[in-house]
């Protein structure tokens, strides 16, 4: 394996991490925003109100994306399998 190939692999998996990853975090990212714009406009600086929605969100995007993602990450497994011969020299 050429220094080229190692690099060609291991970007794809950091992208297809990213791109598995990405969803999530940008519902955690926007509700957080949300959340905290209304914590500053009540002055209501509960942890629980912070941190419950955010995890329930997390965990409704992740339920609802589930599909997605795992079709992404058999996606990027596959092609490392079908690649793998070019590997071996």
């Amino acid at each position: 394996m050429t220094p080229q190939m190692a690099m060609h692999v291991v970007s794809d998996a950091l992208l297809a991490a990213f791109f598995i990853c990405a969803p999530l975090l940008i519902i955690s990212f926007v509700l957080g925003i949300v959340i905290n714009v209304i914590q500053i406009a009540t002055s209501l600086q509960d942890q629980v109100f912070s941190t419950v929605p955010r995890l329930t969100a997390c965990l409704a995007g992740f339920l609802f994306l589930m599909p997605w993602m795992l079709n992404r990450a058999t996606g990027y497994a596959l092609s490392v399998m079908r690649d793998l011969s070019k590997f071996a020299h």
